[in-house]
């Protein structure tokens, strides 16, 4: 317990709690695409999102732990907290789906259709949209789905933007 005027781990490191969610960010990220690529789940619209929401945090988490000047890096912070609060949105959104899906739901055309059915260059695009069902839930762990784990991990990078925010150093 820390008493009244002792400083909290997060004012004296900041930098490393930065280094700390940016290494986490990373490693969630390795963690889908080995789902992706070794399990052989196929990621939806809505994973694309949460997935690009995880690899914005990381990037301004990872430079806001190299900035040196309090400024730039409490904008940091700020940005990656705005930034968590998208992943955790959509994490919910997709949750919420889940839990209710709706009667006819698809999120997207499998890859060979979409090869198939459109010329290369539109192709491509449609690739990093995703082509599973949002509503479907194809992994769980302590009975939480992907989308409820990558909610639970945005809103605690949520709370650790508005503490390292709240809690900055004096000097």
């Amino acid at each position: 317990m820390l008493s009244p005027g002792e400083p909290s781990p997060l004012t004296q490191h900041p930098r490393r709690i930065l280094g700390l969610v940016a290494a986490a960010c990373a490693a969630m990220l390795a963690f889908g695409l080995y789902l992706q690529h070794v399990v052989g789940l196929e990621p939806c619209p809505m994973c694309i999102v949460q997935r690009y929401a995880l690899v914005a945090v990381a990037l301004v988490a990872g430079v806001s732990a190299l900035l040196k000047g309090r400024a730039a890096r409490q904008a940091g912070i700020a940005l990656m907290g705005l930034l968590a609060v998208f992943g955790a949105f959509t994490a919910a959104r997709q949750s919420w789906l889940q839990w209710n899906p709706p009667e006819i739901m698809s999120c997207g055309r499998d890859f060979f259709g979409m090869i198939e059915a459109f010329p290369l260059r539109r192709a491509i695009p449609m690739i990093f949209r995703g082509s599973g069902d949002c509503s479907v839930i194809d992994w769980t762990f302590l009975g939480l789905s992907i989308a409820n784990w990558s909610f639970l991990c945005f809103s605690a990078i949520v709370a650790l933007a508005v503490a390292l925010w709240v809690k900055r150093p004096a000097a």
